[in-house]
């Protein structure tokens, strides 16, 4: 499975060390180009998820528990795992990228419907929401 993975300077270390256990583990992290999932990782996580977000079809979320980061596939279809360098560590990091990694998207109707929702909220701009 190739793995999009970046980072600004808050994420960087953490970013390497988890391109290096991605790589034992046979996935393949890569800057650019076509992918199946994606980390981000900055200092807190939010600038990271806020960024993400604006990609075309990405469901990004800011994520510090295993829960969170089964529950957000299984449920939302989330599809970049968005990290705080400077509040976890690389053991927790590596935790939840495994978590997210091994997570599969439920195909329950109600979660197909929640992203047909989301899908169309992205067509309108922000006065129509808030």
């Amino acid at each position: 499975m190739k793995i999009g993975i970046a980072s600004d300077h808050g994420g960087f270390e953490i970013k390497q060390q988890l391109k290096q256990i991605l790589s034992k583990l046979n996935y393949k992290a890569v800057a650019k180009g076509e992918v199946q999932r994606g980390i981000a990782v900055c200092g807190s996580g939010v600038g990271a998820s806020i960024a993400a977000n604006k990609v075309d079809g990405a469901r990004a979320a800011l994520v510090h528990d295993n829960f969170a980061a089964h529950q957000g596939v299984e449920d939302d279809d989330m599809n970049i795992l968005c990290l705080g360098g400077r509040i976890i560590g690389i053991e927790k990091a590596n935790e939840l990228v495994l978590t997210f990694l091994n997570a599969k998207f439920s195909n329950a109707e109600r979660h197909l419907r929640r992203l047909r929702k989301i899908s169309h909220a992205e067509n309108y701009t922000s006065e129509y929401y808030f």
